[in-house]
């Protein structure tokens, strides 16, 4: 008898340590998973902004000579070209939040509630399952009418 019970603690604890180490293995991966996914997307919006960047430099550069061979003097359109620029960069830092963080935000927010709806959607949680619904005619009648009933006679 006592060695039943010693070979069902030891077959226990594998089990329990092989399920453990299991799901460190799954919190890893999922971790992994996310990382990934942060990566991804923050080397997507610097190249999105590394791009921004270098089209606007190009563009001033362009309007800088335009501005240049107008007036027949390039410190007049690259002051004009530079002028500009600061004219972006002050209504830029004036709208920032309408422009840049709430859009930003968003978009955070959005892949968040994607994965954890696709994490909800591939568990079997008890609050993840719909509840049944009640036939039309199934005789259930709230506590309140119920009492008013009783009390009306």
């Amino acid at each position: 008898m006592e060695d039943n019970f010693s070979n069902y603690f030891n077959q226990t604890g594998k089990v329990a340590r092989e399920y453990l180490e299991t799901r460190l293995d799954l919190i890893k991966l999922q971790a992994a998973g996310k990382l990934s996914k942060a990566l991804g997307l923050f080397f997507s919006l610097l190249m999105a902004f590394l791009l921004f960047f270098f089209v606007i430099l190009f563009l001033g550069m362009v309007v800088g000579f335009w501005i240049g061979e107008m007036t027949n003097s390039f410190a007049i359109g690259f002051s004009c070209a530079a002028g500009l620029f600061i004219l972006l960069f002050v209504v830029i830092l004036l709208f920032r939040e309408q422009l840049i963080q709430r859009p930003l935000s968003r978009l955070l927010i959005a892949e968040l509630v994607d994965e954890i709806t696709e994490q909800d959607e591939h568990s079997n949680h008890i609050h993840n399952q719909r509840p049944k619904e009640q036939p039309e005619d199934s005789g259930y009648v709230p506590d309140e009418e119920a009492t008013e009933n009783t009390m009306r006679g």
